[in-house]
């Protein structure tokens, strides 16, 4: 009797703790987000700043997944504030993608957000991030781009569980032209994302974070940046590659204090600007000297379960994956183009007008037939023996743990 309490009560246990992957891939500590599974789907139908149809409309309730009836550039002139609980499948939009541009978006709980491209300008209030992440719990980030923000690229403040992964944070502009500030959040992954073009903070990490395969390319005044703070950080910093570029300064590293305490292995650093890449290791001194306190064990690493590769695979991984990779705009690609100089060309920007601004991009429209509006095209339904007019089996749980819809939408972002 005792032998079979046991055996239920471990069969309960592992239900219990047994958790479901955002995605199949998602790495780190939001990978547990589960976004809009089980709710309600939206169709963006059309690139107006608002009402029906519109991507300020769809992200503006809970417990949806959106997907894209339509490509092109969305113009926002107010702060978007997006509900908890869903999921933002931008690699449903037909080729080239979704591109939000003008204004900022405030992301709220359990989110996973993927493959879009979210712009500030210089024509948004000067303090303005592009991205805002406070205060929440579990965030998932997957192959987004974050660029143009008026103080921080990003902005992550008192948040728990997240993960930007194979992201790109570039271009930030006046008057700070920062890459992100990470400000007393606890369990942040960030993992093979490219900080490009930014003149400080490719994080500024205020956190208990860990920040794995990353590429650091053309910072101005420093790279990464310490918490610098009387409050306790801890952050792992493992297999990174930080590049020199044209702006870049000998502080790859900058602003740490005794209560930055730091977990650092494999990481590499390229100053001299050749157009080669062959960086020397970086040492636990160079961390040392700028003021962390060294660690020798992780503090993070072993809980999130992120894989970890060389520095130079990491570099080949981000150049092929970084932000909104299904359909790189000529923003994105620009950037790519600088980062692959390995030190030749790259400029710190006041404003996206120094780039001729945000490229006009034609508005196309989905060629998919979706009958019963459930998100799933009808001839995928019809592959997989769904019914096309049925709306409700697109979130029918399958053995996999996902719902019909996430199957395929996650099946897009494969490609």
């Amino acid at each position: 009797m005792k032998g079979f309490l046991f055996f239920i009560m471990t069969v309960f246990a592992g239900a219990a703790f047994a958790q479901q992957l955002a995605f199949p891939g998602a790495e780190g500590f939001g990978r547990f987000a589960t976004g809009g599974r089980g709710g309600s789907t939206y169709h963006v139908t059309n690139l107006n700043d608002a009402g029906p149809g519109s991507f300020r409309d769809a992200v503006s309730q809970p417990k949806r997944t959106i997907v894209f009836d339509v490509a092109g550039v969305i113009k926002v002139t107010d702060k978007i504030k997006a509900a908890a609980n869903i999921t933002v499948a931008g690699q449903t939009a037909p080729a080239p993608g979704i591109t939000i541009y003008g204004n900022s978006i405030s992301l709220s709980g359990n989110s996973i957000v993927r493959h879009m491209r979210f712009r500030g300008s210089i024509n948004m209030p000067r303090g303005g991030c592009t991205v805002i992440a406070d205060s929440l719990d579990k965030l998932m980030l997957d192959h987004v781009s974050i660029e143009w923000g008026r103080w921080d690229n990003l902005h992550i403040k008192h948040s728990t569980n997240v993960t930007l992964q194979y992201c790109l944070i570039a271009e930030s502009l006046d008057p700070q032209c920062f890459g992100a500030l990470i400000e007393r959040p606890e369990f942040v992954t960030i993992y093979h994302c490219l900080w490009a073009d930014n003149q400080s903070r490719n994080p500024k990490a205020k956190a208990k974070i860990e920040y794995v395969n990353n590429v650091v390319y053309n910072w101005g005044s420093s790279g990464f940046v310490g918490g610098h703070s009387a409050e306790h950080h801890y952050q792992d910093i493992v297999n990174n590659y930080f590049i020199a570029g044209p702006n870049s300064t000998d502080n790859f590293l900058a602003m740490f204090t005794a209560t930055d305490h730091v977990y650092q292995r494999g990481n590499k650093v390229d100053m001299d600007k050749d157009g080669k890449l062959n960086g020397r290791e970086v040492t636990t001194q160079d961390f040392a000297d700028k003021g962390a306190s060294m660690l020798t064990q992780p503090t993070l690493l072993t809980k999130s379960n992120a894989k970890i590769s060389t520095p130079e695979q990491a570099y080949q991984t981000v150049l092929a994956q970084s932000g909104a990779s299904l359909y790189r705009d000529a923003v994105d690609q620009r950037l790519i183009t600088y980062v692959t100089s390995l030190g030749t060309q790259g400029k710190i920007y006041r404003s996206e007008v120094e780039v001729n601004g945000q490229p006009d991009i034609a508005e196309e429209k989905s060629a998919n037939a979706d009958k019963d509006g459930d998100g799933i095209p009808d001839a995928w339904e019809q592959t997989h023996h769904l019914n096309a007019s049925k709306a409700e089996d697109a979130q029918i749980i399958n053995k996999a743990g996902y719902s019909n819809l996430e199957e395929y939408v996650n099946g897009l972002a494969q490609k």
